[in-house]
């Protein structure tokens, strides 16, 4: 663009045609803005030919549906929201806009980031580019199909618990967690509010880079953000890893992981080893214990959460047909809520409840503690972490839609680092070949709060030497 090889308006029709050519088998998308997009797209050609210079200027992106968007539909994936349209821009949005980055559209999720295969959407299952009869992941499903497929040059998500990661991993492209507090969460239709962390998702780390920077940041409307120092990431992926200390927790490479993650990620190991990486062996021994832990502050916490959709105060509402309060509540939330979404409320409002508390809640956040300890007192000891994202490639479109508690376990690698806060990002490290297809496998690089630039810099340096993030899904 700034060579004038190509305009906005250019790049932007490119991708509406992408997303119409291939959209209709994937199914990432929810609502696609092509006017309003393509107007953005003429008004950043504009600011470019008087002069303006910008990284994102003119760049077409798509949207995860939780995530606040000022005169467009913003859904969640829910009943409940199924027409509403925000009255503001989320401040990643809002920065983005800034930016002149081009907004195409929104995309699919599990409804209200429940899930961790976007087959909880109450608008369909989204499917897997490399793979279509394969879940692309979740929660983050859409986005990180939408990238894979060429729908979009990035994609915005949210990651409370590895909704980032996981589908980052599934699809074969870069997804970064950033530190709780980097990004705001102001205009995320809130789901776990102490984890919830909008982040990117790539092709490349170097684009992840330059999407976070213009993310990053401290905001007044979320007192949860940090006046932290935002580093050049861009400036920084070029210096050499050489004497970084990455640390491989035992406890994280297991029995149970698939021979092809493992191998992968072995692979990954020893390239990045020829970089000049050193690795040690650590013990992470209370994270056996984080999924327990997540899953039961994240029900409650949403329990608390969705309580304002009740009928009364916006969306979905059956106030109409009823004739009292009590109905209004009941039946607005029985046919407005999907079934993962009525599990949850239900497994939170019980560890919240009168004599539950104190053994379920508190403890859990005790608990929750220890293993935010550990890991800080490991990641001074070396200078990242290095893991399997997911112990097995992508799984198939309802193989385990009946069976929650093994959906749960999906986040098993990836909820530490949300329970601590610390940045954690999915980068491509393979394939394995089922069923005649090619499914991506990947590597999570862990580390301290407000480094992204660690991981960043460690990201950048192995897709320098490898080509896994090049690789197109045949579709």
């Amino acid at each position: 663009m700034e060579q004038g090889e190509i305009t906005s308006l250019e790049l932007t029709q490119a991708c509406l045609l992408r997303i119409k050519e291939v959209d209709p088998m994937i199914h990432a998308c929810l609502t696609v803005c092509e006017t309003e997009a393509l107007t953005e797209a003429v008004r950043a050609d504009e600011r470019r030919a008087q002069g303006e210079k910008g990284e994102l200027l003119g760049i077409p992106y798509l949207c995860k549906d939780n995530i606040l968007t000022s005169g467009i539909k913003t859904t969640a994936s829910s009943k409940m929201l199924e027409n509403y349209i925000a009255p503001y821009d989320a401040t990643v949005v809002k920065k983005l806009r800034e930016a002149g980055a081009v907004l195409l559209g929104k995309v699919n999720l599990d409804e209200f980031a429940h899930g961790a295969s976007t087959e909880n959407s109450a608008f369909g299952v989204t499917h897997n580019p490399w793979d279509l009869a394969r879940v692309p992941g979740g929660s983050s499903g859409g986005s990180a199909a939408a990238v894979a497929a060429d729908m979009c040059l990035f994609a915005l998500g949210t990651d409370t618990g590895g909704s980032i990661r996981c589908p980052a991993a599934f699809c074969g492209v870069v997804g970064l967690k950033p530190t709780y507090g980097r990004s705001s969460r102001f205009g995320l239709v809130s789901m776990t509010s102490s984890t919830d962390v909008p982040g990117a998702l790539c092709k490349t780390v170097e684009d992840v880079a330059t999407v976070q920077k213009a993310i990053s940041g401290l905001d007044k409307f979320d007192a949860t953000t940090v006046d932290e120092k935002i580093v050049n990431y861009n400036e920084n992926l070029g210096n050499s890893i050489k004497g970084l200390k990455i640390g491989l927790p035992e406890e994280y490479f297991t029995d149970g992981t698939a021979e092809s993650v493992t191998q992968a990620v072995n692979r990954a190991i020893e390239q990045l080893k020829q970089l000049g990486a050193e690795f040690v062996s650590v013990k992470l021994s209370h994270t056996k214990y984080a999924v327990p832990v997540y899953y039961i502050l994240t029900p409650s916490e949403l329990s608390s959460n969705l309580a304002r959709h009740d009928g009364i105060r916006y969306g979905f509402s059956t106030y109409l047909e009823e004739k009292n309060l009590q109905d209004v509540y009941n039946r607005t939330r029985g046919r407005g809520f999907g079934e993962e979404a009525k599990r949850r409320i239900m497994l939170g409002t019980y560890a919240l409840s009168a004599g539950y508390f104190d053994a379920y809640y508190l403890q859990a956040q005790r608990v929750r503690t220890i293993i935010k300890e550990e890991l800080d007192q490991v990641l001074r000891e070396v200078d990242l972490l290095l893991t399997p994202v997911s112990p097995h490639p992508a799984f198939k479109i309802g193989e385990q839609a009946n069976d929650p508690l093994k959906m749960y376990l999906e986040d098993i690698f990836v909820t530490s680092p949300s329970l601590a806060g610390l940045p954690a990002m999915s980068v491509p490290c393979g394939f394995s070949e089922i069923d005649g297809k090619q499914l991506p496998l990947a590597f999570q690089l862990i580390g301290s709060r407000f480094d992204e630039n660690k991981l960043l810099q460690v990201g950048h340096q192995y897709q320098k030497v490898t080509n896994f993030h090049l690789a197109k899904a045949k579709i």
